[in-house]
């Protein structure tokens, strides 16, 4: 991998792992245009912790309020002092972020030949199967439009109601069958390339009624784990093979990717705010319905070929 490679596809996860297009969907397809699919796992695993750095930076001040709530809530616990009705906001979203994680321990299900539901994600990254990717950023428009129309219906109850705010309608906070919703979308998000994990969970919280930013900075602190566990289950893959070969670590591209990620990942983040608080959502609508399609097509042609069309090799499965 060389520079350049590595500065586009830090670019292309900064950007989609948090901007509603999917990131796993635009790096398989990244990967699949450079033929670079059986060789860049720790590669991805080091521009995942890229990208946790960028939402750690945004989201810092209310990262160390919930870290600190959390062991609160643990003493309190064990003290007897716990009440579920008397929680502050904070504590209420330590114990929502909880529940909105236990479904993915779903992605841990024997589905046999030794594989895990999780392991569909990494087969269905290679060349034969870019077919997927491509319904995948299909099925993440209409996501998107299910999100947005669910928040018009929002908006016009509250605002028939007297009730809607400067920021927006909706409730601002969370219940258990809301995390359990929007944790189910993020596990399907984690099984398919292509279906935006932020845009898919946005749009379970705007379907409950959730005010939009409000589902949104709960998507990417609820994101903050499930990056770590991907990074680290990954990383054991990427560095430590079943089979014991060697492994081969480019740092100078590798380096530059991570910081190329933070970065953009940084940005991403703040525009995705304010489009969607400017309710210019449509635009990833017709980006992942315009993507989705044309690689719909190239994938179509590929397999009736047997070749990728851009590195003129066999497709792989």
């Amino acid at each position: 991998m060389n520079i350049f490679e590595a500065i586009v596809l830090g670019t292309v996860q900064g950007l989609t792992e948090f901007l509603p297009v999917s990131s796993s969907g635009h790096l398989s397809i990244f990967q699949h245009i450079f033929g670079l699919n059986n060789n860049n796992l720790i590669f991805n695993v080091m521009l995942h912790v890229g990208t946790l750095a960028a939402v750690v930076a945004v989201y810092r001040k209310l990262i160390f309020r919930l870290i600190k709530s959390f062991f609160v809530m643990l003493k309190n616990i064990f003290t007897g002092k716990f009440k579920w009705s008397e929680m502050d906001p904070d504590t209420n979203l330590v114990i929502m972020l909880i529940i909105g994680l236990l479904p993915l321990f779903l992605l841990f299900i024997p589905i046999g030949d030794g594989m895990k539901i999780k392991d569909l994600a990494d087969k269905w990254s290679s060349d034969g199967y870019l077919i997927i990717t491509s319904i995948a950023l299909l099925v993440t428009s209409f996501l998107l439009v299910v999100g947005i129309t669910a928040n018009r219906r929002t908006t016009m109850i509250y605002k028939s109601k007297g009730r809607l705010r400067p920021d927006g309608a909706g409730r601002r906070k969370f219940n258990p069958v809301d995390a359990l919703f929007v944790g189910l979308f993020q596990t399907v998000a984690a099984i398919f390339p292509g279906i935006s994990r932020s845009g898919s969970t946005l749009t379970a919280g705007e379907l409950r009624g959730i005010n939009k930013q409000r589902a949104l900075d709960y998507s990417f602190v609820l994101g903050i784990p499930a990056i770590v566990a991907a990074a680290v289950l990954e990383g054991k893959d990427a560095f430590f093979p079943s089979d014991g070969s060697a492994v081969s670590i480019e740092f100078f591209p590798m380096i530059i990717g991570v910081i190329t990620a933070a970065i953009v990942g940084f940005f991403a983040i703040k525009l995705f705010k304010w489009l969607l608080s400017t309710n210019r959502m449509y635009y990833f609508v017709i980006y992942t319905a315009g993507a989705g399609a044309l690689c719909l097509i190239i994938s179509i042609i590929e397999l009736i070929s047997g070749m990728n069309i851009f590195t003129h090799q066999p497709l792989t499965f």
